[in-house]
């Protein structure tokens, strides 16, 4: 944490040429997981927000693609914030997912040592969980592990059970956040990018393509364009992102059965490596890679590296050489020249940049928002948590949990492959957060994401779209 930045290297803006989009104590920048996250704690805590979005719907950037693991923290550096926020947003989430209908899969985890040197390093890592806090881990024969997963290779050697692992929806949890934020007073601004700002002692002035808005404090949680915010606003930034692209491939749902347990490596110092594991949706997924790049955007894909990928995955479970693969994406993680996460805190323009948040972020994210509710009370914000406040309920897309499609008068089945129905889409085009744009409705409700990828539903998606998808839509208590 740091409170190094120069006063004078304010950005200038001539506020008379902006119209104002708004007046409100806190401004988040950025509507990934821990933008949301951090807008649900401040509308809770009774003061006013408002969360600005460059792209047209929430998750554009690193957030959309993960792992959906909600990690312990058993491998989390020793002492250390994300720690901190790890265990904190852990337990947030077991707390309030039943209120929120958020799912969760208990799957457990396994570190899987597969070579004598990999077997080595298991008993310093079973020391390291139990620092952090982590006791109920213990570890395992080969011939242990295989009664558990009896379709894993014979090779595995040894490893460390880690039984309280979960895999969750990793785009219905933000969802739920802003969601709630929204229901609470909150504001958001979409297709709304930060240009500048300027500090006028006691209130921002931060400038956008659309208008200038008005805020006591700010919160840059950008993400992958963290650096750049600060340094567009501030003049300086203290970390660089550093894009670092992950690319999975998801086996068919008749995979599903084969694996029960999420399955990770021995970390190495750079990455916690390729992992297999169950998702929510009753596929199994391996990935990600670690690939440093210069691009901020590209999130394609290298058939070379899924074949690597595949290949490796079949060594793990070779069964999975039979199964068909369903889709394949890639993520980018907003590394930096830094392991630790990097918050930088500037006291005296009432400014908080929350970066550097890499694969432990969906987890950390609530307990982040605790932390950033900790620093703007040092900085003189004043809360009084709300009586009694909304609490709204996301629609269930988990495989495991009942679906909109066993109850009655659903319309009709757009999505054959996921089992999407007609309700379930125009619910998400219509909420509180509708759908900004394709890509949101299918985190949504995962229309297009099956075995077709589409190919069957995209003509409906389309009818029942048209028109839906504006390039501006500023959603709260602005316009109700």
């Amino acid at each position: 944490m740091s409170n190094s930045l120069k006063t004078k290297s304010t950005k200038k803006v001539d506020n008379r040429k902006c119209s104002l989009l708004g007046d409100t104590d806190v401004a988040i920048i950025g509507g990934g997981v821990v933008g949301c996250a951090v807008a649900r704690r401040l509308s809770l805590a009774g003061i006013s927000v408002g969360l600005l979005e460059k792209a047209s719907d929430i998750l554009d950037g690193a957030s959309k693609g993960n792992s959906a693991i909600l990690h312990t923290g058993f491998d989390a550096p020793e002492g250390s914030l994300e720690l901190e926020c790890v265990r904190n947003g852990y337990r947030e989430y077991l707390k309030i997912r039943k209120s929120l209908n958020l799912p969760l899969l208990k799957t457990g985890a396994l570190i899987a040592a597969w070579t004598p040197d990999e077997e080595e390093r298991l008993p310093e890592i079973l020391e390291k969980a139990r620092n952090n806090g982590i006791e109920d881990l213990r570890l395992l024969s080969s011939p242990e592990i295989l009664v558990m997963e009896p379709e894993m290779s014979e090779k595995i050697r040894a490893a460390i059970a880690v039984p309280n692992e979960f895999v969750i929806d990793p785009w219905s949890a933000p969802l739920a956040y802003l969601t709630q934020a929204v229901a609470n007073g909150g504001q958001v601004f979409f297709s709304t990018e930060v240009k500048g700002g300027e500090f006028f002692g006691d209130h921002w002035m931060l400038q956008t393509n659309c208008g200038s808005i008005k805020a006591k404090h700010v919160i840059n949680c950008a993400g992958l364009f963290g650096d750049l915010v600060d340094a567009v606003v501030l003049g300086q930034s203290e970390f660089t992102i550093k894009p670092r692209k992950g690319q999975f491939v998801v086996f068919d749902k008749s995979a599903g059965s084969l694996v029960r347990s999420i399955v990770f490596p021995v970390p190495t110092e750079r990455t916690k490596g390729i992992v297999i594991f169950p998702t929510i949706f009753g596929n199994l997924a391996v990935g990600p890679t670690a690939e440093d790049q210069e691009s901020r955007k590209d999130a394609s894909v290298d058939k070379e590296v899924l074949q690597h990928l595949h290949a490796q995955a079949v060594s793990i479970v070779p069964a999975l050489a039979n199964i068909p693969v369903t889709a394949t994406y890639a993520g980018i993680r907003p590394a930096t020249e830094k392991k630790e996460y990097c918050i930088v805190e500037d006291t005296k323009r009432n400014w908080i940049t929350i970066g550097g948040i890499r694969s432990t972020g969906l987890t950390a994210a609530l307990g982040l928002a605790q932390y950033v509710h900790k620093l703007l009370e040092k900085q003189g914000a004043k809360f009084k948590n709300l009586h009694r406040p909304v609490v709204p309920i996301v629609p269930n897309i988990a495989e495991h949990l009942p679906r909109d499609w066993q109850s009655f008068g659903y319309g009709e089945i757009v999505c054959h492959c996921e089992m999407v129905t007609q309700r379930e889409i125009c619910e998400a085009l219509t909420s509180q957060v509708p759908a900004g744009n394709f890509g949101g409705l299918k985190r949504r409700t995962r229309a297009g994401m099956g075995r077709c990828q589409g190919f069957y539903c995209l003509a409906r998606l389309a009818e029942l779209t048209e028109g839906r998808f504006p390039e501006s839509l500023n959603i709260g208590a602005s316009n109700g």
